[in-house]
């Protein structure tokens, strides 16, 4: 049987996609420990929208490649040709994903900003247009390992309208770099704004043994444990903080408001 039948031509193009497929399995691992591990660790993969964006890029991603690869892919061309043709569309694929990871290290949770008593999550590309120059020196550029927790200053009677007017523009003080403090002055601040649980309890007591089981989780003493509510893009949880160090603890997905 000569090597040109289309079933055997077939089959080499159905096993060279295969191992396309895996290829690409593989940098999409590679890709996914970057952006779960770093760039959206928990909760952030849930509330800030990560996951969902990821696996919509790496979905398209690693099912194109292979499936252009089972469409050109010929052993009857030119060795060069073929060469050519399979660096192209490795070339292609790889670009896709850059454009992808560029489009999801944008969204990702670049800031966590405690604004009197609440934590809002803050994304890279809210800050695009920020003035830097106004942050703390220690805060001066966007950290690219995970979320930064900061606290925020209230603004000054000559800045109150001036904060007004960016809050009703959707620009809270935790998006602008002017407010925030100091990094040595974050836990002392969470500390003193930390909430005690009961009253969230008690507003919600079908939650209480979801909240009681992530506060024992801690291993800190229960009153040493207070939580503040934290906003999100797609759902609001709850941050549980020591009530002594300001440190966060965990999280539970608990509204708390």
């Amino acid at each position: 049987m000569s090597l040109t039948t289309p079933s055997l031509q077939f089959g080499s193009r159905l096993r060279a996609a295969v191992v396309h497929l895996l290829l690409s399995l593989a940098v999409a691992a590679l890709a996914a420990l970057l952006v779960f591990a770093v760039w959206y660790p928990m909760p952030y993969r849930q509330i800030s929208g990560g996951r969902d964006l990821f696996l919509l890029v790496v979905a398209v991603d690693v099912a194109i490649g292979p499936l252009i690869t089972l469409a050109v892919f010929d052993r009857r061309k030119p060795r060069a040709e073929l060469v050519r043709d399979m660096a192209v569309v490795a070339a292609l694929q790889l670009a896709a994903l850059a454009y992808g990871l560029h489009t999801v290290a944008q969204a990702r949770p670049a800031v966590v900003a405690l604004e009197v008593d609440r934590l809002r999550v803050v994304r890279a590309i809210d800050l695009a247009a920020a003035d830097f120059s106004a942050a703390p020196p220690a805060l001066a550029q966007l950290s690219w390992w995970g979320p930064r927790l900061l606290a925020t200053r209230t603004p000054d009677a000559s800045e109150k309208l001036d904060a007004i007017d960016h809050g009703l523009a959707g620009e809270d003080v935790g998006m602008r770099p002017k407010f925030w403090l100091p990094p040595e002055q974050t836990g002392p601040a969470m500390a003193r704004a930390a909430k005690p649980f009961g009253p969230l309890l008690k507003r919600q007591p079908a939650r209480a043994a979801e909240v009681q089981a992530a506060i024992a989780a801690t291993g800190r003493p229960a009153d040493q444990v207070g939580y503040l509510p934290l906003l999100a893009r797609q759902s609001d949880w709850s941050a549980l903080v020591d009530r002594l160090s300001g440190e966060v603890l965990g999280y539970v997905p608990v509204d708390g408001f």
